[in-house]
């Protein structure tokens, strides 16, 4: 199996959506991020990082996982760490659970800058909260499954060339879009959103969960 999740320490909203995501992939928990196992009904193989986030309860209830803990002062934050962990054990495809939200947003920030890298490299990234989604776009076309109504964005991470964005409310034919515009926020699906890029740096943010029933 080539397809890891990785609990992150943000945000978190167990859905139906992220059920299906999560079916059949192999776990790996970042610190604090140990405590979305158990809602969303996983065990990892591994929980990793240094531990500074995690209560002694969290800790005893979960005293059965193998752990890897490393010193406060590292280099890399434990979710770089977890996905190292992954990617070493033949990841290709990766979940990130609790990429948003939390109480550091340079950590939500850098999860998205991993993803963008990530991508770059051939490893697959879906970024969730299981109420919002993020996905890399890379050159090229991409089509995706949401239905109508939909919010998304697209986020822009540097100067957009060439972007195309059909099965939207407000659609865009082979744009330049300049780093730093707003011009990609707040869109809906209408019909089956596909994305074109030609060039760029990019991340499509979207809010699926109210628009699939339990």
């Amino acid at each position: 199996m080539s397809r890891f999740a990785i609990l992150l320490g943000g945000d978190l909203v167990a859905t139906p959506r992220l059920s299906r995501q999560l079916a059949g992939a192999r776990v790996i928990a970042a610190d604090s991020g140990m405590r979305h196992a158990a809602p969303l009904g996983l065990t990892p193989e591994l929980w990793t990082g240094d531990f500074d986030s995690v209560e002694e309860g969290l800790r005893a209830f979960h005293a059965d996982i193998p752990m890897e803990i490393f010193p406060p002062e590292k280099d890399q934050t434990d979710g770089e760490i977890a996905v190292e962990a992954a990617l070493k054990r033949g990841a290709r495809e990766l979940v990130l659970v609790g990429a948003f939200g939390g109480e550091r947003a340079d950590h939500a920030y850098l999860h998205l800058a991993a993803a963008m890298r990530l991508a770059e490299t051939g490893t697959s990234c879906l970024l969730t909260s299981g109420l919002q989604e993020g996905m890399p776009l890379m050159p090229g076309e991409a089509c995706f499954d949401y239905e109508d109504g939909t919010p998304f964005s697209v986020l822009a991470f540097s100067d957009l060339a060439g972007l195309t964005l059909s099965g939207a409310k407000w659609p865009l034919e082979n744009r330049f879009v300049p780093f730093g515009s707003s011009l990609t926020l707040s869109n809906e699906v209408r019909g089956g959103l596909t994305v074109g890029l030609t060039a760029g740096r990019a991340m499509l943010l979207a809010r699926p969960a109210s628009y699939y029933a339990l």
